[in-house]
């Protein structure tokens, strides 16, 4: 359960207390759901994760089997 908790803070880097202001997470929800990522408010943000929790969820645990993969081939 590492990995994804790895990547949420890779991820939100230099904005894990405000992670709406992170370019990269802006950048993942626009191509995601197609909102600009120049007109999302933290309210945005937000309601985006609780409307995809379980596909972001999905994606998190995704992430977790590659690490265990690539570590399983080393």
């Amino acid at each position: 359960m590492l990995a994804p908790l790895r990547f949420i803070w890779n991820a939100t880097r230099g904005h894990r207390l405000a992670p709406w202001r992170s370019e990269y997470l802006r950048w993942r929800i626009e191509t995601f759901s197609g909102k600009r990522a120049e007109t999302l408010k933290p309210a945005d943000v937000l309601a985006f994760v609780w409307n995809s929790r379980w596909e972001l969820l999905s994606f998190l645990l995704w992430t977790e089997q590659l690490e265990r993969e690539s570590r399983r081939q080393a």
